[in-house]
């Protein structure tokens, strides 16, 4: 039992023959396609010959957004709160991402191949390999999510996230962000005039989770007792109207508070005119010239005194 059936596809007329499959194998016969076929191929040859077809592009990912209107956008609205001021920050950067020194693979066997890493094709634009790092330090994302976000290898992911954790730092960190006295005084805020209006810093140690080392001597050397875990220990420092002046590089988490203040290099930013603020316990008081603000210590007191209780109301209470 067959049937036939004349039909237009593709501009031809074909003509197939359809078997019912229980009575033997299906045969389809196709009339006019080869004649087409030819014309095809010629088409082609010619197509292959011009030069005013413009080549293939990648078309970013990163489009605008309403980042107000969601909190779940893979941006944090505290780091960008518009699609503009993406924009602007990626614009910032963009000549040096062209000098950008790719982590890659590392190869058994000698290439012969003179591509240089700078030339290399990539699977993403540089635009939206930036739009993925942003995503993975404020969403959290595992790096095999992200692959699937982006529809690339979970490796491929990896090595984008060391390479623009690379660039950002060398870029970002080489941005003096040290405000003069002047500049700290013009955006001091209310609470803090009178006493504390000599303040230029509030500084502060906070500690980053890292894996546990495999070797015991590494353990020891970052394992904080304060967290229970292993960590990387850095020193923070703020003006008093919220902006961050000051980041330290990454001490070991066993490193005291005074010795990561010591080593940290902002003793040598401040002046004899320059107060700092810290909070209880961090008695850095000899390591810097000018004056240090504290909380005040109850000692063997059963309790404090008035101008000491406001002091610590100031100093603590408002600021951390």
């Amino acid at each position: 039992m067959k049937s036939s059936l004349l039909r237009r596809v593709d501009g031809f007329w074909q003509q197939a023959l359809f078997h019912h499959y229980s009575n033997g194998i299906t045969t389809l016969r196709c009339q006019g396609l080869v004649f087409g076929s030819a014309d095809l191929d010629h088409q082609i040859r010619n197509l292959t010959h011009r030069e005013d077809i413009e080549q293939p592009f990648m078309v970013p990912m990163v489009v605008d957004h309403d980042y107000g209107a969601s909190r779940t956008v893979c941006v944090d609205r505290e780091q960008f709160p518009s699609y503009e001021h993406l924009m602007a920050f990626w614009n910032l950067i963009k000549a040096a991402t062209a000098k950008m020194v790719r982590v890659t693979r590392a190869k058994k066997t000698y290439s012969t191949s003179t591509e240089s890493p700078l030339t290399r094709p990539t699977k993403l634009l540089p635009i939206d390999e930036l739009f993925l790092f942003l995503t993975y330090l404020s969403t959290g994302c595992t790096q095999r999510e992200l692959g699937h976000r982006f529809n690339i290898h979970r490796a491929t992911v990896s090595r984008i996230i060391v390479t623009w954790a690379n660039i950002l730092y060398s870029l970002l960190g080489s941005v003096c962000i040290w405000m003069s006295p002047a500049d700290v005084k013009a955006n001091l805020p209310s609470d803090f005039d009178g006493s504390y209006s000599d303040t230029q810093v509030l500084v502060d140690c906070t500690e980053l989770r890292c894996q546990t080392p495999s070797s015991p001597l590494l353990q020891s050397e970052v394992y904080s007792n304060y967290k229970s875990h292993c960590t990387f220990k850095a020193m923070v420092g703020m003006s008093l109207h919220g902006a961050l002046t000051f980041v330290s590089a990454l001490f070991e988490g066993s490193m005291s508070d005074r010795e990561v203040f010591r080593q940290s290099g902002i003793t040598s930013l401040l002046t004899l005119d320059m107060a700092i603020m810290v909070d209880k316990g961090f008695l850095v008081d000899d390591l810097v010239p000018g004056t240090v603000h504290h909380p005040a210590f109850l000692s063997k007191r059963a309790q404090m005194s008035e101008v000491n209780s406001v002091n610590s109301e100031v100093t603590c209470g408002q600021v951390w």
